[in-house]
Formats: C-alpha cells, sequence, structure tokens
C-alpha cells in the first residue's frame, strides 16, 4: 500500500475533530498480514481530556450483529441449526405468526419465521416506531426493556425473544427486507442450541480463542475508566454527551446485563475488532485459533437477497447501493452503484455509534474505524477514508 496516500487518513480524522464533528476516533487497517497503520486523534471523553487511543472501548451497537452471525454459523457448521428452521422450533412464541395487513388488519401468515429470514433481515420484526401494532408494540417493549433495565426483574435475552415472538410481524416472512430485531432474537437460538448464556458462548468460542479479552457485554470496574463517552450533535459544529440507554443498551455498560443483546450489546476495543475482522479475512482462523471453515466463511460472504427483496433493501438503504444483504452483512456486488471507492466482494458492517468494519478478500484487507457519536452509522468520515484506502492500493 502507498502510505504517503493511506497518511490522509490522519488529516481526515484530524479534521472531524477539529470541526467538533466526532469528539475522537481510531481507525486500524491490515493488508496482507501486516498492520499497515494506526490512527487516531481527538478525545474518548471530551470533559477530561481523556484522548482517543488504541485500548479505548467503544460501544458496538450494529457491530453486534457480525459477531452474532458467525455465532449462528458455528452451529451452523456442527448441523445443530439449519437455516431452514422454523424459528418456534427454539422460541415457541414464534408459532404461528401473525403480521400486518392493509388497513390495520393482522393476519396469519402462510409460512413460518426461519433461521435464514432472521440472518437477511426479511424476518418481520423491526425496530418499532411505525404506527401499525407491530410499530406500536415493538417500540412498548423496547421501552419496557429500558424502564426496568436497573430493576430487580430486568428483562433477559429468553423473555425479550420470547415477547417478541408474540408481536405481530410488519408483513410476511420472506416477503420483504426490514432492518430491525431479528439479531437479537438469533442470540436466543444461540442459548436455546448451546445451552448456555449467549454472551457465555461468545465469550468461550469466539473472544477467548481470538484473544478479545476487552469484548464482551459489559465493562467492568477496572477497565471502566477505558469507556468512551457517548455525544450527540446539537448543532453540526457542537456536541453534548449522550447518556440514555438507547434500544434498552445500559449506557454505563457497568454490569453484566440480564438482556444480552445480539444486534447490539458489545462493547469492544479497535485492536480486539480486528482480531475478529482478521479471523474473517483469513477464512475463519486467526494464529491457532479455528472459529470457523473456510467454506463456512465463503457462503456467508457470497450471499444475497433474491431481485425482489434486493429492490426492498435499496429503497430502505440507499447510502449501501451496490450492494446486497445476508447473514447480517452488507456485500458488495456492483461497486460502480457505490457511494464510495471499493470492489465485488466486500464486506462488514457498521454501528449506530459510528463504528465501522470492512472484510476485502480480494485485496486480503481488513479494516475497522471506531468513534462514539449517535446516529452515524456509515459516516462521511468513513467514506473519505474508504476512498483513501482503495487510492492506496
Amino acid at each position: 500500500m502507498n502510505h504517503i496516500q493511506l497518511n490522509r487518513i490522519q488529516e481526515i480524522i484530524n479534521d472531524a475533530v477539529s470541526k467538533q464533528y466526532i469528539s475522537g476516533a481510531s481507525c486500524l487497517i491490515h493488508q496482507n498480514g501486516q498492520e499497515q497503520g494506526y490512527w487516531s486523534a481527538g478525545t474518548a471523553v471530551k470533559e477530561t481530556g481523556k484522548i482517543f487511543s488504541r485500548d479505548t472501548i467503544c460501544r458496538m451497537y450494529s457491530m453486534s450483529k457480525p459477531v452474532t452471525s458467525v455465532a449462528v454459523m458455528m452451529l451452523i457448521e456442527e448441523g445443530k441449526i439449519d437455516l431452514m428452521d422454523d424459528v418456534a422450533k427454539f422460541i415457541p412464541e414464534f408459532s404461528n405468526p401473525e403480521y400486518c395487513a392493509e388497513n390495520g388488519r393482522i393476519v396469519p401468515s402462510t409460512r413460518p419465521v426461519t433461521i435464514q429470514d432472521l440472518l437477511n433481515m426479511t424476518s418481520g420484526l423491526t425496530y418499532g416506531g411505525s404506527p401499525d401494532e407491530n410499530g406500536k408494540q415493538t417500540t412498548a417493549l423496547i421501552e419496557n426493556v429500558k424502564a426496568r433495565i436497573n430493576s430487580e426483574d430486568p428483562v433477559t435475552t429468553k423473555e425479550f425473544a420470547r415477547r417478541l415472538g408474540k408481536i405481530p410481524l410488519a408483513f410476511e416472512p420472506g416477503t420483504d427486507y426490514q432492518y430491525g430485531l431479528s439479531a437479537d432474537v438469533l442470540g436466543e437460538v444461540v442459548e436455546t442450541v448451546s445451552g448456555i448464556n449467549f454472551g457465555e458462548f461468545l465469550k468461550t468460542r469466539i473472544f477467548d480463542p481470538l484473544g478479545m479479552k476487552d469484548t464482551g457485554f459489559y465493562v467492568p470496574e477496572e477497565k471502566q475508566s477505558r469507556l468512551a463517552q457517548v455525544y450527540q450533535h446539537i448543532s453540526p459544529s457542537e456536541l453534548t454527551v449522550y447518556t440514555a440507554p438507547n434500544l434498552g443498551i445500559q449506557h454505563n455498560m457497568r454490569r453484566p446485563p440480564a438482556y444480552e443483546a445480539g444486534g447490539a450489546g458489545l462493547v469492544s476495543t479497535i485492536d480486539d475488532y480486528m482480531n475478529f475482522t482478521r479471523m474473517l479475512l483469513q477464512n475463519g482462523s486467526l494464529k491457532n485459533a479455528h472459529i470457523l471453515q473456510s467454506r463456512t466463511i465463503n457462503s456467508m460472504r457470497s450471499a444475497h437477497l433474491s431481485q425482489k427483496l434486493q429492490q426492498s433493501f435499496e429503497s430502505k438503504m440507499p447510502h449501501l447501493s451496490g450492494y446486497t444483504y445476508a447473514n447480517l452483512l452488507r456485500i458488495m456486488t456492483d461497486p460502480g452503484q457505490s457511494k464510495s471507492f471499493g470492489e465485488a466482494g466486500e464486506y462488514g458492517w457498521d454501528g449506530w455509534l459510528g463504528t465501522f468494519m470492512m472484510v476485502d478478500p480480494g485485496n486480503n484487507l481488513a479494516m475497522v474505524f471506531f468513534t462514539q457519536l449517535t446516529d452515524t452509522g456509515m459516516s462521511t468520515t468513513v467514506r473519505r477514508i474508504k476512498n483513501v484506502v482503495y487510492s492506496a492500493l
């Protein structure tokens, strides 16, 4: 890689911090088994001046989803789950699903919610917010998780999935695409099939083998000083602290949560998450850890939505034009349609607070970007960095 070109990444992050677009950020790139560079700027906690560094712990939000996908793939590989399995086999409340039809009618579905529907976000589960019964009841469930988060009786992973199973779906499974709570249900499927807590499964089967010592569903007391603050914009160039438990995820991450959210609950460091990303890049193995078989990784990253579902995905996720979606991942299929430089086969995901990961097998390339800004996802900062990276190849 052209390292003179790569050094522009520092300028991009510096610029975003100086304009108060973000408080701080870091970026790490690996190619051909070597670290190609690490860049960071700004603060993890603006109020104390604590620098954003390599050991800064960040909330992953939706970048938890690829980890959940890998956990499910491990069980599929072991023959314990089938993509066509009815979710009701693991969570009985998903039996006889109903969905919201036109004119506010609730009608029975002609088919079940399958594991593949959960992996591809074609389940009819949402994040709530819409005026129909699905939206109202899903929003109420998330609000209940928040209300009970610090109580003696918090909502558990199992309770969450079971209550979700009783809510009418937004549409008949398999007929549409909608980003939502599918990954959180998969967390409970993993629990049921493995017989251990979801967090314990991730720790023993993925995090410990990959040396991801700072990754999990909470931040123990001795590591709390490394946890980044979350910020939101009150104007384009003014940041303020954000402390709400978005999606029912505890803000201070101080204790093991009862609800281990497979779609949003993890924290990690940039080096930890890069280990996970490199495992994907190296076809399921990193050093002495063998997480998945190479054919399983190949299936994960070559899956795609059908033509009809693809159109729905493109209309709802216009910033991801050029990509398809499968296995809780965006997968590049048409670089010419993309909003940033990239190549066919590049895949990954991002998080609500601006974390981003990318795996590009064709260029033997992996990139991880960390920041903690609300409503961010794949930001202009990430697109600029991506453009620099691809022009440096």
